[in-house]
């Protein structure tokens, strides 16, 4: 249950007494000594989440929803202003005494190292049992993206997983390191805070921002149906057109999207960490390019059950088929980080990694208990690639996944009825331990005996 405890709808210290602010505004908000409201949520006004009525107020409210409704979970919104001081605050204000706590006063809204509020959160008997996701980050510009205050409980959503992808796969410099790291569940952010990939929700899209369509097909926002004069939502999307902006396009254009959205499909379920899909990127849902539709009761936020089911270009069928496969996977979705025992990084060559910051190429395999050993590769450049494979001793390789086959021959699943003629067309290369990779594509492979 997505939960947004960091704002009212009552704006600023000018708008109108609609909830909290009639009942005791001082304790309920953030306030500058003459009134004024902090804004740290960009909403007008900052919930004063670590006040001991206003914590008690939040615990309340989790623990009814899960214990009356049999909520499973939270997600919190805006979560780092659920770490922020209260106003006037002082620790007498948590422990009831003073002895000890001279000099104690903080700014109004300065980070604390451990909230009261999360801590009764976390250490609530009932409240401990169910997932608790914070969304690492708010308006204030405080990000705690792998150090918000979690107890051992708590999961973050990963925004450096959504920009480091979203930039390699549309062929940045620079960033080959990170997405291996993306990859691998983030270690270098959540590993050393004792932390699992289970810590790190990862995802490309959600429903603030771009869909996985406009992330493909606008270079821009297109807001101005939002009727705020296109200033309202993020500029800084790191999403690319492919070369033509908007949805009617060329014939090279369109067949370009069809494989981006493949690939960032793919990094996403082929990562350490838990996966979060928006719904509508199975189909392709396209808001128009609007990256901040929370106002929209229409058709841009609609499920289109009708696109789903006519699935033109199949990717409704490659998203169902790619869930699946990674269920099947013991190998993705680990407890632990992955250990050079299981994981091996390749190159055009294996075995040859290539971290440089040009790079625009990665390569690995994986041991799995189903598949036997996967290799996946991705080609974020705009050259296409032959791939030597690494040789396996009485087995070899078979092609599972290419984004940049057309549908269904993109998941070479059971359900398509010439597959043995379809893997057939790759027994060439792959007889000489190659396999040939489009511009911007990706690919899996496994092992068969041979």
């Amino acid at each position: 249950m997505d939960v947004v405890f960091n704002h009212t709808g009552e704006g600023n210290e000018m708008g109108p007494t609609l909830s909290f602010r009639g009942v005791d505004n001082a304790v309920f908000y953030m306030l500058a000594p003459k009134g004024e409201f902090y804004n740290y949520s960009g909403c007008g006004n900052t919930f004063n989440c670590n006040h001991p009525i206003v914590r008690r107020f939040i615990v309340e409210c989790l623990r009814y929803w899960v214990i009356e409704m049999h909520i499973d979970g939270f997600r919190f919104d805006l979560a780092t202003i659920l770490t922020r001081s209260s106003s006037l605050w002082d620790k007498a204000n948590v422990f009831g005494h003073t002895e000890g706590l001279e000099g104690d006063l903080l700014t109004t809204g300065s980070p604390l190292a451990e909230p009261p509020l999360i801590d009764m959160i976390s250490n609530d008997p009932v409240l401990c049992d169910v997932k608790l996701i914070a969304e690492p980050w708010d308006c204030g510009g405080l990000s705690q993206v792998g150090k918000f205050p979690h107890w051992g409980l708590w999961s973050e959503w990963n925004g450096k997983f959504r920009d480091t992808v979203r930039q390699f796969i549309k062929g940045t410099d620079g960033v080959v390191g990170d997405f291996a790291n993306c990859l691998c569940g983030s270690p270098q952010i959540y590993q050393d805070g004792g932390r699992k990939p289970w810590h790190s929700v990862n995802f490309t899209t959600a429903h603030d921002g771009f869909s996985l369509a406009d992330l493909v097909s606008y270079n821009k926002k297109h807001n101005t149906a939002n009727g705020e004069g296109n200033r309202d939502g993020e500029d800084h999307n790191n999403s690319w057109n492919c070369g033509e902006e908007g949805e009617l396009v060329s014939l090279h254009v369109h067949d370009l999207r069809q494989r981006q959205m493949r690939n960032l499909l793919l990094a996403l379920f082929v990562s350490q960490g838990i996966p979060m899909m928006t719904m509508g990127d199975e189909y392709a849902h396209t808001k128009g390019g609007n990256n901040n539709t929370y106002c929209h009761d229409n058709y841009i936020n609609y499920f289109r059950w009708d696109k789903k089911e006519t699935d033109i270009n199949g990717f409704y069928r490659f998203s169902r088929l790619l869930l699946n496969f990674r269920r099947e996977c013991d190998s993705l979705g680990m407890e632990d980080f992955l250990t050079s025992d299981r994981l091996s990084w390749h190159g055009e060559c294996p075995n040859m990694p290539d971290w440089s910051e040009t790079s625009r190429f990665v390569a690995f395999t994986l041991i799995d208990s189903r598949y036997k050993e996967l290799y996946v590769a991705f080609n974020a450049s705009h050259l296409a690639k032959i791939v030597s494979l690494p040789l396996r001793q009485g087995h070899k390789w078979q092609p599972l996944i290419d984004t940049s086959k057309c549908s269904p021959y993109d998941f070479l699943a059971m359900d398509i009825l010439d597959k043995d003629v379809a893997v057939a067309q790759y027994a060439h290369f792959l007889k000489s331990n190659i396999y040939p990779m489009s511009d911007y594509s990706s690919i899996v492979l496994h092992l068969v005996p041979q």
